[in-house]
């Protein structure tokens, strides 16, 4: 009998080990000489993974604040870690150990269903596809452990090759690199490409990589940090000007500007990009006056705007047919998902839709419409959002503001806000859904509102509220120059 039990021990061993193949993932070795974070260690199949640090947004509104002003932002960020690897084959096995014993732990985004089983310091769980989590222990929702589970990557360019710009592992120091037609900028897992400023250069108001012209990429496993410049003296991690640009894989922190700034693309496509910023103007990825884009399965996490649509004077063209999809945002002071303010060209054919929005700290709208200048922004649609935090939920707008550059006004109309779920856990919700048209011939037309839960309740037409009293929060407050809302 005790011959049988123990038989029947190592055969639930051997399967419980087979399940888990160190085979059937790629872990990219940290660099030397870098430093890594001390808070947490990461392994997966039992291969440890590197944790690196990165710069985000303090709690606190006065560190936050600061980040919007140029003199003082480098100061005030606080740190996270990221690990990430590419998953060959599922199910696999993380395991994140820190250093107090954990009393409790979230895994984000929740619709991901991911329960971690904890035991003292460390805490397991299960991934079974590509996707991008976050580890909050103990409650700390700044300090958090962000996971990037890449898929397999598959035709690596070879370092040779005449039209690619090739980054093996190890740290690079770049201070401008231009990328033409037909070439490929590939920033290998292990490599960490770090921009600076050269001894004579006073400034760098342009971009790291600047990219002009056909068929460029940009890919890799590796790390883009613009960390060592100023906010005072730099600008975007990329300028792209590109007809049939792919952008896939990397990591891309610390801009000073922009981070990913498009403009008068066609045909982009950007995937399984992972994104960080800690600084005022350091939005995530800006589609300027673009034509067929495709934003999916990427993870964001800045201060300021995250994907946002513009058309700012001096771009040569409309923007139209955009796609946000699959996407996991973190919002600390900005947008998540939003269009404008400098929308001088016309903006149709917009769908956000399948984001999750883990955390939203925010002083403006997680979804808005900012409409500053005179074009018309038509068929915008969110979809399927899960927002699990948000100070300010949703946002029509059309005024003069500070970006004003048009005379005129102009016209939103034809604008979806559909299975859209806010389950508030954080910060106190100041304000639902907020429609202000600016008169009668500049208005907001044709809203519908379908299936719009907050905090377990569905708003109805009941919650409509035309010109209400200073310090209305709930509802769907607007003003008389708006028409046409249909709440469903």
């Amino acid at each position: 009998m005790k011959k049988n039990i123990l038989l029947l021990l190592i055969i639930c061993v051997g399967i419980s080990s087979c399940k888990y193949s160190k085979s059937d993932v790629t872990v990219y070795s940290a660099p030397e000489g870098e430093v890594l974070n001390e808070k947490y260690r990461v392994s997966v199949n039992g291969i440890d993974v590197p944790v690196f640090n990165t710069r985000i947004c303090t709690e606190d509104i006065q560190g936050r604040h600061r980040a919007g002003i140029e003199a003082l932002a480098d100061s005030a960020y606080d740190i996270a870690g990221f690990a990430s690897f590419d998953l060959k084959k599922g199910p696999a096995k993380v395991n994140v150990t820190v250093n107090d014993p954990i009393a409790s732990a979230k895994i984000l985004p929740t619709s991901f269903g991911i329960i971690p089983t904890i035991k003292g310091k460390t805490l397991t769980f299960e991934v079974d596809k590509p996707q991008h989590v976050t580890v909050e222990i103990n409650g700390d929702h700044i300090r958090s452990l962000h996971l990037f589970v890449n898929p397999e990557e598959t035709d690596i360019p070879e370092p040779n090759d005449p039209n690619v710009i090739y980054f093996g592992p190890g740290i690079h120091e770049i201070t401008s690199v231009p990328v033409g037609d037909n070439q490929t900028v590939y920033i290998a897992g292990g490599a960490i490409v770090r921009g600076v400023l050269s001894e004579n250069e006073k400034d760098n108001k342009g971009a790291i990589f600047v990219m002009r012209g056909k068929n460029i990429t940009f890919r890799g496993r590796g790390i883009v940090d613009l960390g060592a410049i100023s906010r005072v003296r730099g600008s975007s991690t990329m300028s792209v000007n590109v007809d049939g640009f792919k952008l896939e894989g990397v990591i891309l922190c610390n801009s000073p500007g922009w981070t990913v700034s498009l403009r008068d693309c066609n045909n982009v496509h950007i995937d399984n990009l992972k994104l960080f910023g800690h600084r005022a103007n350091a939005d995530g990825i800006d589609i300027a006056a673009c034509i067929d884009v495709l934003v999916e399965n990427c993870f964001i996490r800045t201060w300021d705007d995250l994907i946002v649509v513009k058309t700012y004077r001096g771009v040569t063209q409309d923007a139209r047919r955009i796609h946000v999809r699959k996407c996991v945002l973190y919002n600390e002071c900005a947008h998540a998902l939003s269009i404008g303010a400098e929308i001088t060209r016309d903006v149709e054919d917009v769908l956000f839709e399948d984001c999750d929005i883990i955390g939203d700290h925010g002083r403006e709208w997680t979804l808005r419409i900012y409409h500053t200048d005179a074009a018309t922004v038509k068929n915008v649609r969110f979809e399927n959002i899960r927002i699990e935090e948000s100070v300010q939920f949703a946002s029509l707008w059309i005024n003069s503001a500070v970006w004003t550059t048009d005379t005129a006004r102009g016209h939103i109309e034809d604008i979806v806000f559909k299975n859209i779920t806010v389950n508030n856990s954080g910060y106190q919700l100041h304000k639902e859904m907020e429609f202000l048209g600016y008169d009668a011939n500049h208005a907001i037309k044709n809203v519908l509102i379908e299936n719009v839960v907050i905090n377990g309740r569905k708003l109805t037409r009941e919650d409509i509220k035309i010109n209400p009293g200073i310090g209305s929060k709930e509802g769907i407050m607007m003003n008389q120059f708006v028409y046409g809302v249909t709440v469903r």
